[in-house]
């Protein structure tokens, strides 16, 4: 059997370590690693292929930056003739990046099967890239691995219940896996003189806070600037985001901030793991918290892990004033932290999902 897995942004290569790892205990299976170079750097991309010992792609296409519509179209093209070539049993995407779109539409497009790991989440907001990549790719696919019931109802709603199988979170996998590795190797506390429970750590990249005009990223940066006057607010701060930062003039705003270049896998384990609070508007990195027992705020308008909100794990701060964002940290940072319960899967997720794949 020949399963080939197409994969971009960092949060998908973290998926397919896993995948990796599941896989090999079946020889019968060639796994074909497929990187569409969405994310390409070397803190954005290559350092995960080191850190998680992930095998080098047998294909990387390059693709690079570029507007949504020619970026998935590049990606289509080159992945197209990738698939002529290999003919595989199965495609597997994860997510809901351009990467993911451009796998099941190539995919599909060729009649060989899609395997959407991570399918039937909503944010119910189809003003997100990543919300229409959702909806497409979910209609494409052949086996859908869902992580939650949440995600198994959306489904349901929309008529989609062939396919649909609950398998946990391979996110929650990596997370157990990667953990204690992440104790031995990382020394980021240390590197920036950050003591565990004494400190923020925020991440901020989505397009809706990153967008042209920087309304609301000069507000996001204001509230995390005010937090940080009682607790020092960590933020890797993603390319794209410091590009507009200093296109619009607002390098002052970083300087209350301990800002540094992205990091690695290991050391954002570390970094999450041992927060006061983690501010975010990354999917992954809600989860993460959680998995950790962190408290979040999460950025944005809404969320697609509806069930850490209910849980009281997570709460939202849409970013229309810096006042909101900050007395929703404060909030987060005082309240009791609720009662642990199992929400994404009991760490088996890859097992799950190759057993179906192998059927």
């Amino acid at each position: 059997m020949k399963i080939l897995s197409v994969v971009g942004a960092r949060p998908q290569l973290v998926k397919a370590a896993i995948m990796a790892e599941g896989l090999r205990h079946h020889p019968q299976i060639d796994h074909i690693l497929l990187h569409t170079g969405q994310h390409y750097d070397q803190n954005m991309s290559g350092l995960f292929f080191d850190e998680l010992q992930i095998p080098e792609p047998a294909y990387n296409l390059g693709v690079g930056s570029a507007s949504h519509g020619m970026q998935t179209g590049r990606m289509l093209e080159q992945i197209e003739t990738v698939l002529l070539k290999e003919r595989p049993n199965w495609v597997v995407v994860y997510g809901d990046t351009n990467s993911t779109l451009a796998g099941a539409l190539a995919a599909a497009k060729l009649h060989f099967p899609v395997a959407h790991i991570e399918a039937g989440l909503r944010s119910f907001n189809m003003r997100m890239p990543e919300e229409i990549n959702r909806v497409l790719v979910d209609r494409l696919s052949t086996l859908l691995f869902v992580p939650t019931q949440n995600a198994a109802q959306n489904l349901r709603h929309e008529g989609i219940v062939e396919g649909v199988m609950l398998v946990g979170d391979l996110m929650y996998d990596a997370a157990l896996h990667f953990a204690e590795c992440a104790e031995k190797r990382s020394r980021i506390l240390d590197s920036l003189g950050l003591s565990p429970g004494n400190y923020v750590l925020a991440t901020l990249h989505r397009a809706e806070n990153t967008n042209s005009d920087g309304c609301r990223l000069v507000t996001i940066l204001q509230a995390l600037g005010e937090v940080s006057r009682r607790m020092p607010v960590v933020l890797p701060l993603h390319p794209r985001t410091r590009a507009l930062v200093e296109a619009t003039g607002n390098d002052e705003l970083l300087g209350k901030l301990l800002v540094t270049e992205p990091v690695g896998y290991l050391d954002m384990l570390m970094l999450e793991k041992n927060a006061r609070l983690i501010a975010t508007d990354s999917g992954g990195v809600q989860k993460e918290a959680f998995f950790f027992s962190i408290p979040c705020v999460t950025i944005r308008e809404e969320t697609e892990w509806i069930e850490l909100l209910e849980a009281g794990w997570n709460h939202l701060a849409p970013p229309h004033d810096s006042a909101t964002i900050v007395a929703a940290m404060q909030t987060a940072m005082r309240q009791d932290r609720p009662p642990l319960i199992q929400l994404y899967g009991d760490g088996h997720s890859a097992d799950k999902i190759v057993a179906a794949l192998l059927q």
